[in-house]
């Protein structure tokens, strides 16, 4: 059945979810597809966008051997149900071997190579981590560095597994890596490291040597979420909410079987790359095209992406709203786009002239979504074959229910928000993670509704008369800077740290690139004087997380505060919108323009603006920014 509207979900979940036959677990998944067409091509890669033709294939059989022997090798390192495998990679075909066939053998733990070697360390030692795979020496590659200073300080880690780039490059650079590997393995005697390839040359892919007996209830994998600082939120994830989330999202977006192909360009520590690019495709028999070790940031990759779904024939490809602006930098004359039908943004609200500039010049359809790590990955999207509205994140999943509700001031249920009130976004279906690894962590997760446990997301928005749902604001509070959360609690504690500071606050700031950026306002100290030079060198130094860094440090006499004392962030978003709307009338050298940023009861936050004649063009540039905007008259 094809995905119109919310009666479509609804006819969908008329046959109960225990009578689709789903598989006890990723593994199971993959074998299936596998063993319905075996020599269907599964995963082509690349490693440079400037010769994406110099591919190395996988067929589906190919591809469950390498899962297998991979799931094999780590069994034999320790790796059972319960013990967390973790990984710290590029986007590599290996990097999927470790994700699926440590799965198949206990838990997986994706780590952001993007940390700093602190914060990794502290991730693995969370999540009692006794085997960690990274990328082998590399001349351009911190990931090895960064891992090998921590060493001292990971007694837990029993086996490091490194994976090498020699596959995919030529024999003098092969050479050059080998010479290198041997120097770092006599500086790290005390350390057992092994090779992947190796390990798994060695191991059968007939097979699971640990005959396991999946179900699926049993934890797949880890993630982190939220940008972490100090102790980290680890999710607790299933075989059965990955498995579930994969099957209905191929349900919503496409008919079974339909042999698409998928371009994988985000970095697979995150769930979307894992599932939307990876298990749901491999799942439906798609075949996914992973370009360059660097994903999107690959060099050349947005130069030539164009010309890369001319020569692969891609279909569908999932991107963050600073992918699409890239991607309209450009040329696209003259490339045959015809195989191209979706494209999936989610991660950021994507602003309003961005994708109706993309989807004109493309004529490529934008999906937007919404999903969260604890909740598998995807939990609402606009229907590919029916009405898509521009900031909307769509209609919920079959199987999975969404509301909007209202919660007192102890976070208990007290009914469900009106059509168009907004309210606490929920979720609660086969698609839920089991919690957080840190109990501390599960305070006020869980909403109990009529016996029935809900995920407290965060989020807060509406749902309108024909199901659609609407984001209005974070109740959490994160920045996400181009896709990338940022917790804003890292900069604020940094910033306190400083003898001068008595309140810092930090929030997101329009960006017509990164969708927003974070910014900090800080409240001084009585009789400290203190500049704004000062407390950005001390925020470079004091904030591992590079993103993290605020791009602007205001000081203000008093930052603004609710009756209860508690700093008032929703004022300095509105300061912060206010600025960028006369940023860009002071840009355009226009006058008499009126603004004022209001909290709408519906709509959330809301630029009003009066500018007569300057409307037309004041809206295009506006139109770059994912904060709505109404114009008076």
């Amino acid at each position: 059945m094809m995905v119109r509207s919310l009666s479509d979900i609804e006819s969908i979940e008329q046959v109960p979810l225990a009578l689709r036959g789903l598989a006890s677990s990723t593994y199971e998944a993959l074998t299936r597809t596998a063993e319905l067409d075996p020599n269907a091509p599964a995963l082509s890669f690349f490693a440079d966008a400037t010769r994406f033709r110099n591919t190395h294939h996988w067929s589906y059989a190919e591809l469950v051997e390498d899962i297998t022997r991979a799931a094999n090798a780590f069994h034999d390192l320790g790796i059972t149900p319960g013990e967390v495998l973790a990984f710290i990679l590029p986007n590599l075909p290996e990097t999927h071997f470790t994700i699926w066939g440590g799965e198949a053998a206990g838990i997986v733990m994706a780590i952001n190579p993007l940390q700093e070697a602190k914060q990794i360390a502290a991730l693995l030692r969370a999540a009692n981590a006794s085997v960690v795979v990274t990328l082998a020496p590399t001349p351009g590659s911190d990931l090895w560095p960064k891992l090998a200073s921590q060493l001292d300080q990971l007694p837990r880690i029993k086996h490091v597994v490194w994976v090498g780039m020699g596959p995919y490059v030529d024999v003098a650079q092969r050479e050059s890596l080998e010479s290198l590997a041997e120097k770092e393995r006599e500086l790290h005697k005390g350390t057992t490291i092994h090779e992947l390839r190796t390990l798994m040359d060695a191991q059968p892919g007939t097979h699971l040597k640990s005959a396991r007996l999946f179900r699926p209830g049993d934890r797949s994998s880890y993630f982190c979420t939220g940008g972490t600082t100090g102790l980290p939120k680890i999710a607790m994830r299933t075989h059965g909410a990955e498995v579930f989330n994969a099957w209905a999202m191929a349900t919503h977006m496409q008919p079974r079987g339909s042999g698409q192909v998928i371009f994988c360009g985000l970095p697979l520590f995150h769930v979307n790359a894992q599932l939307v690019t990876g298990l749901m495709p491999w799942s439906q028999g798609d075949h996914v095209i992973l370009g360059t070790p660097q994903g999107y940031r690959g060099e050349g990759v947005m130069p030539r992406f164009w010309e890369m779904v001319e020569h692969f024939g891609i279909n569908f490809f999932s991107g963050v709203p600073t992918v699409y602006s890239a991607l309209l930098q450009n040329e696209l004359e003259g490339r045959d786009l015809s195989s191209l039908r979706y494209a999936m943004c989610g991660a950021a609200p994507m602003p309003v002239e961005l994708f109706r500039a993309f989807e004109g010049r493309t004529g490529v359809k934008i999906l937007e979504g919404y999903g969260l790590t604890e909740g598998a990955c995807v939990s609402s999207v606009n229907p590919p074959h029916g009405e898509r509205y521009i900031g909307s994140i769509g209609i919920r999943i079959a199987y999975q229910d969404m509301r909007a509700v209202m919660l007192d001031d102890a976070g208990e249920y007290l009914r469900d928000a009106d059509p168009s009130e907004i309210g606490v976004i929920t979720i609660t279906g086969p698609n839920l993670f089991e919690g957080y690894v840190e109990e501390s962590h599960n305070r006020g997760l869980w909403i109990n509704i009529n016996g029935q446990r809900w995920l407290n997301t965060g989020d807060l928005g509406r749902k309108d008369e024909n199901g659609y749902f609407w984001l209005t604001g974070r109740k959490k509070e994160l920045i996400i800077r181009g896709g990338h959360n940022i917790d804003p609690k890292q900069i604020e504690e940094a910033l306190q740290a400083h003898p001068a500071v008595a309140l810092a606050a930090a929030i997101g700031s329009p960006d017509a690139y990164s969708g927003e950026v974070p910014v900090a306002y800080v409240q001084l100290r009585p009789g400290h004087v203190c500049n704004i030079e000062e407390l950005e060198q001390f925020a470079q130094h004091h904030i591992s997380e590079r993103a993290a860094i605020p791009k602007r440090i205001e000081i203000l006499e008093a930052l603004p505060l609710t009756a209860v004392g508690k700093i008032f962030k929703p004022a300095l978003q509105q300061r912060e919108v206010t600025r960028t709307v006369r940023q860009e009338v002071e840009r355009m050298c226009l006058k008499d323009i009126a603004v004022e940023v209001i909290q709408h009861e519906q709509r959330g936050l809301v630029a009003c603006i009066r500018a007569g004649t300057d409307q037309e063009s004041l809206a295009l540039l506006l139109g770059r920014y994912s904060f709505q905007v109404e114009w008076l008259k």
